[in-house]
Order: C-alpha cells, then sequence, then structure tokens
C-alpha cells in the first residue's frame, strides 16, 4: 500500500449523463440480502419484499461505510420470481406503497455522500422450485442443481408477458427516482433473466426476441428505452450488470459482450459493471494465473473493453481484496471502479478503511467457494440485528460458519414488519 495507491481509489468520479460524483473508486456490488418481507403463503404474495427494520439497519452501516458507490439489492421486479425468499421487491402488482417503503432506506444508504442505485432483477429459470413450481425464461431450457437448489423446466414467456416485463422495470426505475436513488442497475449478469434472453445457450425462441444476436439483444434494449420515457431525466443514471461471458459452451460470449457494452454506452449507460458466469457455470475463482496476480477474475477481459469507451464508466467487480490490486486495476485503465461484494460483509467499513489508509486489504474468507455466498448472508443477518459480522478468517470461524450455512434451511425471513 503507497501513498499513490491511496490516491486513486479515493479520486472522485463523475458520471457522464447525470453529472452526479462518486467520492471515490469503490462500489458496493449488488448481494442477495434476504432481510425483507416474505410469505410463502400466496394468499400474503402482496406482502412480499416489503424493507423491515433489519434491512434499514443494513443500509445504515453501508450508508456510512465510506463506499463511493452503492448499489443496493438484487431488488426483483416481479414477486413470482425472486432469486430469494427475502428478497426486496417492487412489484407493480402489490398494493402497498413502494416509493415511501424504499425512501428510508435509500437516505440512508446515501447518507455518508455515496452514490447510491439500485438493481432491478428477475430470476426467470433461475427461481428454484420452493418458490416457482413453472418458472419462465426465454424458452424452456433447463437450469441445472445448484448448492441444494432445484430448478423446474421453464415456460418460454409469451410476447405479452415480455411486454408486460418491459414495464415492470419501467415502474422500479420510477419508483427508485421518485424514492431518491441516484439511478437504477439492470441485472444482466449470472444467469438470470436478462442473460437468458441474451444468450444463444438459453434462448432457442424464432420470434423477434430469439436467433440473431439482434433480435436476442432486444429485450434489454427495449428495457432501457421504456425507462428512460418513464423517467427522463438523466440525472438519473443507468446502469447495468453484464457477463463478460457466460464461460460455457454456447453461451453469451466475450465477443457478444464487447458488442453488447458498445451498444449500452450508446444507448446513454453511464455505468457498465463486468462480472462473469452463470448457475451452471460459475465463474468467481481465477481462471489463469495472471488474474491471481491482479486480483480480479474479469480483469482481462475488461481491459479490452476499456479503451472503446468514451462516456460510460466500466466497473469490475470480483477477486478484489487490496487497495494495491485496486489501484492497479485503475492505473492501468483496465477500469475506472473497482468493485466489492463479499468483503463488505465482513466488514461494512472495509472502503473507508482502504480509503484512508488504515488497513491494506480485506479480511480472507476461508469458507468453502461453494459455501460463501451463505455464509455471507449470515453475515448480514448479523450487521442488520446490530451484531459485529460473524468471523470467516479464522480456521475455527470459518468452519463454524460453514456448518450452519451446509446445514440449512436459510436463515428464517421476516413474516412482517
Amino acid at each position: 500500500m503507497s501513498q499513490e495507491d491511496l490516491k486513486i481509489i479515493s479520486e472522485p468520479i463523475t458520471f457522464f449523463h447525470s453529472g452526479k460524483t462518486a467520492p471515490n473508486r469503490l462500489l458496493k456490488s449488488a448481494m442477495t440480502e434476504r432481510l425483507c418481507v416474505w410469505s410463502d403463503d400466496d394468499n400474503d404474495a402482496d406482502l412480499r419484499g416489503q424493507p423491515t427494520k433489519q434491512y434499514l439497519e443494513l443500509y445504515k452501516q453501508w450508508g456510512q461505510g465510506g463506499i463511493g458507490t452503492i448499489v443496493m439489492g438484487n431488488v426483483p421486479c416481479d414477486r413470482r420470481y425472486p432469486e430469494s425468499k427475502g428478497n426486496a421487491i417492487i412489484d407493480k402488482t402489490q398494493s402497498w406503497d413502494h416509493v415511501k417503503a424504499f425512501k428510508p432506506v435509500i437516505a440512508a444508504a446515501k447518507a455518508g455522500g455515496s452514490i447510491v442505485l439500485v438493481q432491478v432483477t428477475h430470476a426467470g429459470r433461475q427461481t428454484y422450485n420452493g418458490i416457482a413450481p413453472e418458472p419462465v425464461s426465454s424458452s424452456d431450457v433447463q437450469s441445472a442443481p445448484l448448492g441444494g437448489m432445484t430448478f423446474n423446466k421453464p415456460r418460454p414467456m409469451t410476447i405479452d408477458e415480455i411486454e408486460d416485463l418491459i414495464d415492470r422495470f419501467a415502474f422500479a426505475a420510477k419508483v427508485l427516482y421518485d424514492a431518491g436513488a441516484d439511478g437504477i442497475q439492470l441485472h444482466s449478469a449470472h444467469g438470470y433473466l436478462l442473460s437468458q434472453f441474451l444468450s444463444p445457450r438459453v434462448n432457442k425462441r424464432t420470434d423477434r426476441y430469439g436467433g440473431s444476436y439482434k433480435n436476442r439483444s432486444r429485450l434489454l434494449f427495449e428495457i432501457i428505452a421504456a425507462i428512460r420515457s418513464r423517467v427522463p431525466d438523466k440525472k438519473f443514471i443507468l446502469s447495468i450488470k453484464i457477463n463478460s461471458a457466460d464461460f460455457a459452451d454456447g453461451g453469451f460470449s466475450p465477443e457478444d459482450s464487447k458488442e453488447t457494452v458498445l451498444r449500452l454506452e450508446k444507448a446513454g449507460l453511464d455505468l457498465i459493471e463486468l462480472s462473469g458466469g452463470t448457475y451452471e457455470s460459475r465463474a468467481f475463482f481465477h481462471k489463469s494465473e495472471s488474474t491471481v496476480k491482479r486480483e480480479a477474475y474479469f480483469v482481462e477481459f475488461a481491459e479490452r473493453i476499456r479503451p472503446h469507451l468514451t462516456t460510460a464508466k466500466l466497473a469490475v467487480t470480483g477477486g478484489f481484496r487490496s487497495s494495491t490490486g485496486m489501484a492497479q486495476a485503475i492505473r492501468e485503465k483496465s477500469c475506472d471502479i473497482t468493485g466489492l461484494g463479499r468483503p463488505l460483509t465482513a466488514e461494512p467499513d472495509l472502503a473507508k478503511l482502504l480509503v484512508e489508509g488504515k488497513k491494506p486489504k480485506a479480511k480472507e474468507n476461508n469458507v468453502p467457494v461453494p459455501l460463501q455466498t451463505l455464509t455471507s448472508v449470515l453475515q448480514l443477518e448479523d450487521i442488520s440485528n446490530g451484531r459485529p459480522a460473524r468471523d470467516l478468517e479464522s480456521k475455527e470461524g470459518a468452519e463454524a460458519a460453514a456448518k450452519v450455512a451446509a446445514a440449512g434451511p436459510a436463515p428464517g425471513y421476516p413474516s412482517k414488519l
């Protein structure tokens, strides 16, 4: 850690179209939080996804954590197809006031000066069968089991359902704008519904939403157009999380990703966050020795994209742990912003500690990789209830947390506010 490294990661960055400025180059990437109201009873489905006091407390902590850009969520736009029980949800068919419910959470996240975006998503075929007996997708290609979850064969969405989906994303954007968010992020990575349309491996449609790359990407750009129509204020940031590749044969390729990123910039997006993989082809590990040395999993793809961007800012998430590694990626112009996920569930104030030079890197996570999402959820439960995040660094702490995560079920979800 050098003073030059600290200067680089602490430098403010301004988003071109909105004119808004993040106070530093660190970004909290969206993660599953599982802290909001949930009911398994379909008769109470209207209540699903309401923010709770625990959800508010979590974002109070992150809001004071010195993070330049906070991406909340993920937040499904359809209560029938969440990523998990306990997700925050913005569904246009629900009767409760979403603006009123989300406004205090967004305000808490912004209180320390962070730019706050909210990631909106739809799980599609990756809605596990304990929630959706009949999931939907671009076509009927079934998702493989993962981490004890199984997924039923999806039903291809009808044209009417696709048009409704576009309206759901636009509705969510307007809610977030009215609730004070600085912008929206579309989740088109990790095998969720928007990436299911982009992927030729999953999308077998023969209508205007399938086949050619132009058709497979049509839904994404129609959603962007609908959002900008519903929220014309250019100060409202448009962002996306997108795969650099699916890392699966016949999936969304690096070439497709590059073309999409360049088109997204032309469509007016201010921030593009690169990630990779799907439920079937996990990518949260190093695939070459060179990325181990540079910390970030997807940095080599990013540096092939970054020179072609003129207005959009490029973020890379996955693998960063030290101020030195982050500064190197920015210094080498591989990306403009460095994203953090699981390190911020162990230390919600990590960004502040890094920027101020009070520590050189994040805590180690010694839980086996397949269980790290679940153990991070356990840490979020701790933070949201006013407890220190449980230790995943020591051998004893990692083993204890892994045992809880492996035993299941997941933490209990609030049935009321």
